[in-house]
C-alpha cells in the first residue's frame, strides 16, 4: 500500500465553477506555464506515483458554487488513475482545499474529526480543528486564540491490514507577504511564526491522543517549516516539526519522518528537499524541506520506503526525461510517499 502528500501550487486556476478542466493555452497559477500544460503535467506525475490514497495540498476549493471533491474526481477520471474517490473534512476560504484521493477498491476513508467543538472562546485542550485553541506562546501570560486557515483533515482509513489514520496538515506560512520594509518583515515573519508553532502544538495534542490509544497513524502535509529553516525558530528554541514529532519525548511518544531526522541531526550537511521556489531578485532557486509523513511506533514495522520523488535529487526522476520535465511543470512541491507492508 503506499500513501503520499502532494502539495500542488494553485491547483484550483485549473478547473471551472462546474468543475471541468481548463485544459487550455490559459494561464494557471504556475509562472510560465498554461493550464493545459500543468494539467497534462500533474496527470503524469499522479499515475506514477500511483498511490492509494494521495493526500492533496492546495487541492480546489470548496465553495456555494464550486465542489473541489468532484474536480478531483473528474480529474482521475480523465487520467485513469486508481485513487479516484475524494474526501474533504473542513472547508476554508483560502481555495486551497485539503482534500484526500483514494482508491476505493483498496481501502475506504472516512472524515472522522476528533475533539471537543468550541465558541469563540477557545479551548487549551485539543479541540476540533475547526475551532480556536487558546495558548500562551511567548510567556506573556496573555493566552493568544488561534485558528486554522486550512484545518487540518482527519481520516479514518479502512485497509486490508486493518484501521488506519491519517491527519493530513497545511500548517501557516511563515513567509512575510505583504510586508513593506525590513521592520515590518521581521515584525510578520515573527508573527506569522508563532501562529505556525501555535497549530503545531495543537496538532501535537491530537497527536498524543492517538499514540496514547496505540493508533497507527500517518501524519503528512505540508508544515511550511522544517529544523533550521529560518533565523527566527531561536527565539522559539525549536521548530514546528521538532513539536509533531515530539522530539526529547520518549520513543513511545515519539512519530518518525527519516527525512526530518537526517535533517534534525545534522544542519550544515546536504538535506533533502521537497519544494523548490524561484527568487527572482536574485535570480535562483530556493529548496526547503517542507512535506513530510510522519507515522506513530504502531505503524513503523510497517514502513518500507519512503520516497521524495525530486527530479534532481531521485536518480529514477532524473533518468526519467519525460516525469523530470513534468514533476517540475507540475507544482513547487515534489510529492513524497511511503510504501507500507499490508500483507
Amino acid at each position: 500500500m503506499r500513501i503520499a502528500t502532494y502539495n500542488v501550487e494553485w491547483f484550483n486556476t485549473l478547473f471551472g465553477d462546474d468543475g471541468r478542466m481548463l485544459d487550455d493555452n490559459g494561464r494557471s497559477g504556475r509562472h510560465g506555464i498554461s493550464r493545459g500544460e500543468q494539467l497534462g503535467a500533474l496527470g503524469h506525475v499522479f499515475a506514477a506515483i500511483d498511490a492509494d490514497a494521495v493526500m492533496v495540498i492546495e487541492a480546489p476549493d470548496i465553495n456555494r458554487r464550486r465542489d473541489g471533491r468532484a474536480a478531483l474526481e473528474g480529474f482521475a477520471a480523465r487520467f485513469g488513475l486508481r485513487a479516484r474517490e475524494a474526501l474533504a473534512g473542513y472547508p476554508n476560504d483560502t481555495q486551497q482545499e485539503i482534500i484526500l484521493l483514494y482508491d476505493p477498491d483498496s481501502l475506504d476513508a472516512d472524515h472522522a474529526p476528533l475533539g471537543p467543538p468550541t465558541g469563540s472562546a477557545g479551548r487549551d485542550d485539543a479541540p476540533r480543528f475547526d475551532g480556536t485553541f487558546r495558548i500562551d506562546l511567548d510567556i506573556d501570560a496573555k493566552e493568544d486564540l488561534v485558528r486554522w486557515s486550512k484545518p487540518p483533515l482527519e481520516v479514518a482509513l479502512t485497509t486490508a491490514s486493518g484501521p488506519m489514520r491519517l491527519i493530513g496538515v497545511h500548517a501557516k506560512s511563515k513567509a512575510p507577504h505583504g510586508a513593506t520594509g525590513p521592520e515590518e518583515m521581521m515584525a510578520i515573519a515573527i508573527a506569522n511564526r508563532r501562529k505556525q508553532l501555535a497549530q503545531c502544538v495543537w496538532l501535537r495534542q491530537r497527536v498524543e491522543q492517538h499514540l496514547e490509544a496505540g493508533d497507527r497513524l500517518a501524519v503528512l502535509g505540508d508544515f511550511n517549516d522544517g529544523p533550521g529553516l529560518d533565523e527566527y525558530e531561536e527565539l522559539f528554541g525549536r521548530s514546528g516539526v521538532e513539536i509533531v514529532l515530539g522530539r526529547g519525548q520518549p520513543r513511545d511518544m515519539r512519530l518518525f519522518d527519516p527525512h526530518a531526522a537526517r535533517a534534525l541531526q545534522s544542519r550544515v550537511s546536504a538535506q533533502p528537499t521537497t519544494a523548490r521556489f524561484f527568487l527572482p531578485e536574485i535570480g535562483q532557486y530556493l529548496a526547503a524541506l517542507l512535506d513530510y509523513i510522519m507515522v506513530s511506533p504502531a505503524l513503523r514495522p510497517m514502513a518500507r520506503r519512503w520516497r521524495i520523488w525530486h527530479p534532481f535529487d531521485d536518480r529514477a526522476c532524473w533518468q526519467d526525461e519525460t516525469l523530470r520535465e513534468a514533476l517540475l511543470v507540475a507544482s513547487d512541491h515534489f510529492p513524497v510517499t511511503l510504501d507500507l507492508e499490508t500483507g
